[in-house]
């Protein structure tokens, strides 16, 4: 298991100080766990430390002495705290305070949670298969068997608009950033025209013929309908006539999705596992320290047994086993229950789906009775229903709950990847905590990293435009427009102006292809939050680049937000503006 490098710098220092062993005290499996340390780093962290140590100086002396945590007060821990606080993409971040030693039980999702996968050799064999399905027995062109995926043209936190056959990415207040229509991209007069020029009405995207792009596997079914939309628009060809966007639309989404149940993509992953999952030596640790430590783990996947059973025999085994062993299912013994076949949302939302128990060797089900069947076995019910068996095909909150015997909502943190069934179903509906995982997380930071100097330029540039803008508006104010002194002032302020727009545009360009060469960051929409931040930000508590990232973190380990303003703290608490009480 590979630790936290902030605990292995801490184990590091707790080593060279007696007096910060009763200080700092890491969790026992943590010490016992086998990890590899990066002995350059460490040895240079732990020399820049000591040289702190040494000194009796910190980043938090001054503030400490402020606020009388010094002398005799002071704190014992100080010499375990390295010079900078390390960040990178194995850190969990927080949305809103959790603390995990309030957590009950842990669920995980399956499917790019629990299980990542190689891409794009994954999405290939849905968008192959489907391919198939539509030109052979849909009859759409044969033309289109001949085109490759590409998954490096999609973004998470598109929308679709299956009516008109275009993809928007919008800001937190739903205003159309870009738009393309297939994989053409709209003119800004023509995005403004189709989605913001509306009278005495704002579009909420939430319509029927909107679709949101919230999970990798989208990028499947976005990729084959623009295909589609360039052939029905340029191409001459009668079938694609005679058929409208949410037509076709709505026929790629069948045929991808019947590949996830016909068996053309878990007989090849069966087949060659190592080929299209990403093995995690931090799994089982992981899932074995929540139930060392009294945490209850479930599994909630909408993949069916037969599909779960071999992705979860690979990731445990860490290798393509004989079959015997295989359907020894050990892989089950790290969760308390498994629920396959969820239908999630409607496995959060609906409280009349029936349950049903699967049989791990043959796939079969068998009806239960759920709740009732918990209740008439009295004392210990749940323990007594589990012991027949814990796997389990459909149901409902309900019954995950009462097998749990958990009461509160809150009790529970759902670790997935999908915005929507995952994460806000499960929090907005239930109050479960949430966790969201983004596998792009890592490339995010890494650019948003190496952008820093010219996102600092285009804030600044920002700043100075908007205190232009006030004087301006001073200016305008106070005036006379008909004197030239003062129309020349407002004429000079508008050039300037003029000039730091069309600077920020190039820039601001600049800045987003960096990110991706169409849609930018994903994170930001021009200079807004984009929906998928909005989302994020509100209903994911904590967020992660994967799953196994929460192992890194002790059980009991409290997270805490960084603080957010308004733009009228914001501006009162930068030092370089002047505050004015009037």
């Amino acid at each position: 298991m590979r630790l936290d490098p902030r605990v292995k710098l801490a184990i590091a220092m707790a080593c060279l100080s007696t007096s910060s062993i009763d200080a700092f005290q890491v969790p026992s499996r943590a010490i016992k766990s086998n990890f590899k340390v990066d002995q350059f780093r460490l040895k240079a962290s732990v020399a820049d430390e000591t040289s702190a140590a040494a000194t009796g100086e910190n980043k938090f002396t001054s503030l400490l002495e402020e606020v009388g945590l010094s002398g005799e007060n002071a704190l014992k821990s100080l010499d375990v705290l390295p010079p900078k606080r390390s960040v990178s993409a194995d850190d969990v971040f927080c949305n809103r305070e959790l603390k995990l030693g309030n957590i009950r039980a842990v669920g995980f999702d399956m499917d790019y949670t629990i299980a990542q996968y190689k891409q794009p050799a994954f999405d290939k064999l849905a968008f192959d298969g489907a391919k198939e399905k539509l030109v052979k027995k849909l009859g759409y062109p044969e033309k289109l068997l001949d085109v490759e995926y590409d998954h490096t043209f999609w973004v998470r936190g598109l929308i679709i608009d299956t009516q008109r056959g275009n993809f928007i990415k919008i800001d937190r207040h739903k205003y159309a950033r870009v738009a393309y229509h297939g994989f053409t991209p709209m003119s800004s007069r023509t995005r403004k025209d189709v989605y913001s020029r509306f009278f005495n009405q704002v579009p909420s995207f939430g319509e029927k013929q909107y679709v949101n792009m919230d999970t990798l596997f989208q990028f499947v079914d976005a990729s084959l309908f623009a295909t589609l939309i360039e052939m029905k628009d340029n191409d001459e060809n009668e079938f694609l006539d005679f058929k409208t966007y949410e037509e076709i639309y709505k026929d790629v989404r069948e045929c991808v999705d019947l590949c996830h149940r016909d068996g053309v993509i878990k007989d090849e992953v069966a087949r060659n596992p190592e080929k299209y999952i990403v093995l995690d030596d931090n799994m089982i640790p992981m899932l074995q320290k929540f139930r060392e430590d009294g945490v209850k783990v479930f599994l909630l996947t909408n993949s069916h047994w037969e599909y779960t059973s071999v992705a979860m025999n690979y990731l445990y085994h860490q290798a393509d086993v004989d079959p015997e062993l295989k359907l020894k299912n050990e892989w089950t013994d790290l969760f308390d229950v498994v629920v396959v076949g969820s239908c999630k949302p409607a496995y959060l939302v609906d409280p009349y789906l029936n349950l049903f128990r699967c049989d791990p060797k043959t796939g079969s089900l068998k009806n239960t009775d759920g709740l009732y069947e918990i209740e008439a076995l009295g004392e210990d019910g749940a323990k007594k229903f589990l012991e027949q068996g814990k796997i389990f095909q459909g149901g409902n909150w309900k019954h995950l709950t009462a097998m749990l015997e958990i009461k509160a909502g809150e009790e529970i943190l759902y670790v997935g990847d999908h915005l929507y069934s995952d994460v806000l179903r499960s929090k907005r509906t239930l109050g479960w905590r949430s966790m969201f995982i983004m596998p792009e997380l890592p490339e995010e930071m890494k650019t948003f990293h190496e952008q820093k100097p010219l996102q600092r330029k285009i804030q600044k540039l920002r700043k100075l435009r908007d205190e232009l803008s006030l004087v301006a508006d001073g200016v305008a104010a106070s005036g006379n427009a008909e004197d030239p002194e003062t129309a020349e002032k407002l004429e000079n302020l508008k050039e300037d102006d003029s000039k730091i727009k069309s600077a920020l545009t190039e820039m601001t360009k600049q800045y987003h292809q960096a990110f991706h060469p169409i849609w930018g960051m994903m994170f930001q929409a021009g200079h807004q939050d984009s929906r998928l931040a909005y989302f994020v930000t509100n209903y994911a508590c904590l967020y992660t680049a994967k799953a196994t990232n929460l192992g890194l973190t002790s059980t009991q380990r409290p997270f805490r937000t960084s603080g957010q303003m308004l733009p009228h703290d914001s501006l009162v608490f930068d030092d370089e503006n002047d505050f004015f009480d009037v």
